[in-house]
């Protein structure tokens, strides 16, 4: 990117454009729309698509956009179309206090993982990031119209997905690491190539990242590796596939607090979260409260459902031994586990 900004801009340096990694401050982008950092993604695709003769081998592609990842950065005419536009207020849960106090952003870091800096910084947040969007949505636009240009649409598969979302101030938090739905809810749209005859439409099932390969796989007719742990997403898509996964796995690392190390487990109906280091948990009814308003996991009309996910985490914990489970039991850890446990030298790296 650097090299193409400077054959863009000759004499500029890419810094000039007054970005700032990982902060959520909003602002707008100082240059050209087309020194961006998504039109250039947009561009280099475009101009491979372009260039490619379909007709040597087939073509895989993948397009990594940076954002909407924080910098909230948009060029200037993308945030005018939501200007006037009603943007929602974060959500703000009933066991989130511990951040609730006001802050002044002004007098924070503009990386901060907690906070809250008020409605109005939130909603101007938002703004910048749905433009961000916006600003991609086109960039994906152009790389379709190029497909198309080339005959090339028809037999494509497309899968647009994301690693992970932004908290953008729901329950005072910014950024990602999180098990709430800010922050690991993600996008899954799957295109098919016509020869599938696939009718569109939606699933419910928990698909997940890991189920991309072995779908690439399945549409290009090669043997899916049977000690894969993702599944081919297409049997699903015809309606043919009758034994699916029960839950999506989620786990992350200590990170931005001490509390932040956790395991989740969700069907995207009910969500169950065991914090590794502080051995609380939350169940959250994401059919009732979408927006985790309301930690159930004292309820008494869901201690069915809460023994039913803490002994799913059991069964999906104990592979890993006596460190995470023990007679039957969740353990507590002092020690954060960064690294699998057949990673050479592992004992030196937690």
């Amino acid at each position: 990117y650097r090299q193409w900004f400077q054959t863009k801009a000759p004499g500029k340096n890419p810094d000039a454009t007054g970005i700032g990694w990982n902060d959520h401050t909003a602002s707008i982008y100082k240059l050209p729309e087309n020194l961006h950092p998504t039109y250039w993604t947009g561009e280099m695709a475009c101009e491979l698509i372009s260039n490619y003769d379909p007709t040597n081998k087939p073509l895989f592609l993948k397009v990594s956009f940076a954002r909407p990842h924080s910098p909230y950065d948009p060029p200037q005419r993308y945030l005018d179309m939501y200007e006037d536009a009603l943007i929602p207020d974060p959500a703000i849960g009933d066991w989130c206090g511990k951040y609730a106090k006001k802050l002044n952003p002004e007098k924070t870091a503009q990386d901060a993982p907690y906070g809250n800096f008020g409605n109005e910084y939130a909603r101007n947040s938002r703004r910048h990031y749905y433009a961000n969007i916006t600003f991609i949505d086109k960039q994906i636009g152009r790389i379709i119209q190029t497909l198309k240009e080339k005959d090339m649409y028809n037999d494509a598969l497309i899968v647009f997905i994301s690693d992970h979302g932004d908290m953008m101030g729901d329950h005072y938090h910014w950024r990602k690491t999180y098990p709430y739905e800010g922050s690991t809810h993600v996008p899954y749209i799957v295109k098919w190539p016509s020869v599938d005859h696939v009718t569109p439409g939606k699933t419910d099932a928990p698909v997940e990242l890991r189920d991309i390969l072995p779908t690439f796989l399945d549409a290009a007719d090669v043997t899916i590796p049977t000690d894969m742990d993702g599944r081919s997403l297409l049997p699903l898509a015809k309606g043919m596939e009758t034994t699916w996964r029960k839950y999506l796995d989620l786990e992350h690392a200590t990170c931005y607090s001490d509390d932040n190390y956790w395991c989740a487990l969700t069907d995207g109906k009910i969500k169950y979260i065991w914090r590794i280091h502080t051995g609380t948990e939350e169940l959250f009814d994401l059919t009732q409260d979408p927006q985790e308003l309301h930690n159930a996991v004292n309820d008494k009309k869901y201690r069915k459902q809460l023994t039913e996910m803490r002994n799913e985490m059991i069964r999906h914990l104990s592979e890993r031994g006596e460190e995470f489970v023990k007679d039957g039991r969740l353990v507590v850890k002092e020690k954060t586990m960064l690294y699998g446990p057949n990673y050479p030298g592992k004992e030196n790296k937690r």
